[in-house]
């Protein structure tokens, strides 16, 4: 049996406390095991996986919460033509 340090375990209920409530989209099991994929309706994806060590041994859990840039309010317009005027 896998053994998850305390830390580690508070880390991702932590993570996941700040999803509480939202709609979940899509969900993804790697085959493997070692990571979960969960797509939110607004856009973020939480990615909760098992990193191993040189072993093959569980070395850390991590969880990763990832935004959606805002498409139009970031944009930079570079015009990029050189005719001489």
């Amino acid at each position: 049996m896998t053994q998850i340090s305390v830390q580690d375990l508070r880390r991702v209920a932590a993570s996941l406390q700040q999803l509480r409530g939202h709609q979940i989209a899509d969900c993804v099991l790697r085959s493997d095991l070692r990571q979960l994929k969960v797509e939110l309706a607004d856009g973020r994806i939480v990615v909760i996986g098992i990193e191993l060590d040189e072993a093959g041994r569980q070395h850390h859990l991590s969880v990763d919460i990832a935004t959606p840039m805002d498409e139009f309010s970031r944009q930079l317009e570079v015009g990029l033509d050189s005719r001489p005027e």
